[in-house]
């Protein structure tokens, strides 16, 4: 009489998400950012002010179509700080969100001979956009004094909501760099529901647009995180010459849905990211 003993399944097993000394992951986040955020302008002539053209660029462009053709922003007072504030927030966005899609594939070699942390890859997305953002905001902020805008003590508080930003972003990223590793198309459909959102939330047009037309959109709107952010922001920058998010969506209590959404973005990222991590190399 034989015993056939049961065979545990077999599992595919490499490194983690996160382990080992919490150091050298910072170590490492840290160091794969900087040489990405320098390897990004070798050549360049310009080098690092690509990193704030593009911005200024974008920001010029829609100042003029909606300042003198759209005229949207004809009665908006400081319309072109509620315009800067907007695109360098989202462009921060959907920098370190179209980045993060294809990191780890493009790390390919990497991933495959080298043994650590996997997050590593995508938070040093993030953590180059960062890069640039600091670089951006020291232009906005000479550019928001520039207009006459006087600097308030909210003005301190401003960092709150990009650290909210930023959170949010490396959320979005791991989910991405996640499910574009076993499903190609992630990048043309995140393509297609980025460039939606751009339009989505008020980035060149201020929230009171909307309430104009109808509260209800604008409630619906200010359900999307990046509008709360971008609202938030214009308001401690400008005061009350710009409506509070609280406002816009119609109650502090209705604020609780996108913190809601924001929340699980994060969440599914981290988990999705989690579970990948350990065989990204056999599926690579």
């Amino acid at each position: 009489m034989s015993v056939v003993a049961d065979q545990p399944a077999y599992r595919v097993t490499g490194p983690t998400a996160i382990s080992g000394d919490g150091r050298r992951f910072v170590h490492l986040v840290t160091t794969l950012a900087l040489t990405d955020w320098k390897l990004r302008f070798y050549g360049s002539a310009l080098g690092y002010l690509w990193s704030l053209l593009r911005p200024l660029l974008l920001f010029g462009i829609l100042l003029f179509v909606f300042s003198e053709i759209v005229r949207i922003g004809s009665d908006v007072a400081d319309y072109p700080v509620v315009l800067l504030i907007g695109v360098v927030l989202f462009s921060y966005f959907a920098e370190i969100t179209g980045d993060s899609v294809e990191s780890v594939v493009d790390r390919e070699q990497l991933v495959r001979k080298v043994s650590f942390p996997r997050m590593v890859v995508p938070l040093s997305v993030a953590l180059a956009g960062t890069f640039n953002l600091a670089l951006n905001l020291v232009a906005v902020t000479a550019l928001i004094l520039i207009t006459g805008v006087e600097p308030r003590l909210e003005w301190l508080l401003v960092p709150i909501p990009i650290v909210v930003l930023a959170v949010l972003s490396a959320g979005a990223g791991m989910l991405l760099s996640a499910l574009y590793v076993p499903f190609r198309d992630a990048r043309p459909i995140w393509d297609v529901v980025a460039q939606g959102l751009f339009y989505a939330t008020p980035v060149f047009y201020p929230v009171e647009f909307l309430i104009d037309r109808s509260e209800t959109l604008a409630t619906l709107a200010m359900m999307n995180p990046l509008a709360v952010i971008i609202v938030e922001a214009r308001h401690l920058v400008l005061g009350d010459s710009s409506m509070g998010p609280a406002k816009a969506i119609g109650g502090e209590a209705l604020l609780l849905i996108p913190l809601a959404i924001l929340l699980a973005v994060v969440a599914l990222g981290f988990v999705t990211f989690n579970r990948m991590a350990p065989r990204v190399a056999e599926e690579l």
